[in-house]
């Protein structure tokens, strides 16, 4: 990536239809006691949340959309996260019926990360085949895509989130940025699509160590791994998804919900 692109200065883009501004929050389904308390944190501190995403970690016995199940009662808009590979690609939608009998209308699609578990079953396909499958078997229900702008290049990635726009996808959710200009760089490379921008919560050296080694995540130079600093672009990333007609969400790490984003939300 070049100094010259980050650097230069460039204004949120204008949306091309009017859109309301959702804010989700992703929680993780560690137990449904948890997930309680967290939901009643949200009601009571977090007003401008409107929906809940959930990741699918195969560490906790609650899948996704059953967590959602439980969510949505709560808070009404959820999206369970599924795991492409977890897909049998011929046979239908395992999770189908849970869907439809709970009103969960939006999902989103991930590659998924291989198992620890080698006795877990997984199938050689691509979140292309999946979000074609949710279209055909789930038309009602709208598929979300994921974006990643530090695991390839600009080209390949923007090439990439433009083929999951033509299989089915309505819109991305991304990987937590951390960098405003990197942002609006994503936002002119896709001025048609519908996207997420997503924030999480570095407050240590060794979360830091994580994103940058695993991630491989860009940082800006003046980033610190405080609480006042992440809440600080929470905030403005809030304004950009305001000002630029799209959605924003936010992904607690080591930070309570209330800590992380209270007089933000």
């Amino acid at each position: 990536m070049s100094e010259s692109l980050l650097s230069s200065p460039t204004a949120a883009p204008a949306a091309t239809t009017p859109r309301t501004t959702r804010v989700s929050i992703e929680l993780v389904p560690r137990d449904q006691a948890t997930l309680d308390r967290e939901l009643a944190e949200i009601r009571e501190h977090l007003g401008q949340i409107c929906t809940v995403n959930v990741p699918d970690l195969l560490r906790y016995p609650t899948r996704s959309w059953q967590a959602c199940a439980q969510v949505r009662p709560v808070i009404g808009q959820t999206i369970p996260h599924i795991r492409a590979i977890d897909i049998d690609p011929r046979r239908p939608l395992a999770m189908a019926d849970h869907l439809q009998q709970h009103g969960i209308r939006e999902v989103l699609v991930i590659e998924g990360d291989p198992p620890a578990d080698m006795g877990h079953r997984t199938y050689d396909v691509t979140s292309l085949e999946i979000i074609r499958k949710f279209r055909r078997e789930l038309p009602e229900v709208r598929v979300w895509a994921g974006l990643d702008p530090y695991r390839q290049s600009f080209a390949r990635e923007r090439d990439y989130a433009e083929a999951k726009l033509e299989a089915g996808a309505v819109g991305l959710f991304t990987q937590p940025f951390f960098d405003l200009r990197l942002m609006e760089l994503w936002a002119e490379l896709l001025p048609e699509c519908e996207v997420f921008w997503g924030a999480t919560s570095v407050t240590s050296e060794r979360s830091l160590s994580y994103w940058q080694n695993r991630n491989k995540a860009v940082f800006p130079r003046d980033f610190q791994p405080t609480l006042a600093w992440n809440r600080e672009f929470a905030r403005t990333l809030l304004q950009f998804a305001q000002a630029s007609g799209s959605h924003a969400y936010y992904m607690p790490i080591k930070a309570s919900i209330t800590e992380y984003l209270s007089g933000i939300l």
